[in-house]
């Protein structure tokens, strides 16, 4: 479980976290949703010690963050908006060894890790394959995979579909969906649930630094455009978004609703 107590984090004099509580049960979906700027990726930077608080504590499996990084850092797997920005390795298999390299592992269990990790995110023998040859798509599956790798009780994924086409947002909405299906704690950070609303088992939107919604879904959605998050709209039939990322498509006029 992931646990935040009167949790503060400021910049200066500027409040990005204000006094949030928030649990977040083992393999529970949760999308943590709000604007740009409302404090949701300060927020979950706190959840294995990227960044330290300045009031209230963080918690994870009834450990305090602090007390130690290694074990939050082992149980919550943060992917970032830009996968590049995590990307650290010239391989594919390189890249999704280092997390086990760096705990101390033995070559059998990283070669193992590497392997169904790869595999979760459809990249089956693409170990050898150059990071700087891949597709954006393919960079966030790598970027994914190397969270997994360490074998997280949670994945943090922030704003995952940034910069990604039709096929890739799918791919990953896919992967997301499985590894929820197997038990993986989920926490998808947007501001635009059209992908993701029929995965999540509970939507907590955040404003100005503070939790404003804490809700499931269904209930949730009615209010969330007025924090400045994306629903998807019933007349568009369906969460997906089109080619261009705005639920426009070849075969029918756009619609910027969708």
């Amino acid at each position: 479980m992931i646990r935040t107590v009167n949790l503060v984090h400021r910049y200066g004099d500027v409040v990005a976290v204000d006094s949030v509580s928030l649990s977040i049960p083992d393999g529970e979906c949760v999308v943590l949703a709000g604007a740009n700027g409302s404090g949701k990726t300060t927020l979950v930077r706190h959840f294995n010690g990227l960044l330290e608080s300045d009031e209230g504590r963080v918690e994870v499996n009834g450990r305090r963050v602090g007390a130690d990084l290694v074990a939050a850092r082992t149980a919550v797997g943060i992917v970032f908006q830009e996968p590049r920005d995590q990307l650290v390795a010239a391989t594919v298999g390189a890249d999704v060894a280092f997390g086990p390299e760096n705990l101390g592992l033995g070559r059998a269990e990283i070669d193992r890790r590497v392997a169904a990790s790869l595999s979760a995110v459809d990249l089956d023998g693409r170990k050898g394959v150059r990071v700087g040859e891949l597709s954006g798509g393919e960079r966030q599956r790598v970027a994914v995979a190397g969270a997994l790798a360490m074998e997280p009780d949670h994945l943090v994924l922030d704003e995952p579909f940034t910069g990604l086409d039709a096929p890739a947002r799918t791919s990953v909405v896919d992967r997301l969906r499985e590894l929820s299906a197997s038990g993986t704690g989920l926490v998808i950070v947007t501001h635009d649930l059209r992908d993701v609303l029929d995965l999540a088992d509970r939507v907590v939107a955040m404003a100005e630094g503070r939790v404003v919604v804490d809700a499931p879904p269904d209930e949730a959605a009615a209010s969330l455009p007025a924090y400045g998050v994306r629903v998807p709209d019933p007349a568009c039939g369906s969460t997906s978004a089109g080619p261009d990322g705005d639920g426009s498509s070849d075969a029918a006029p756009r619609d910027r609703r969708c």
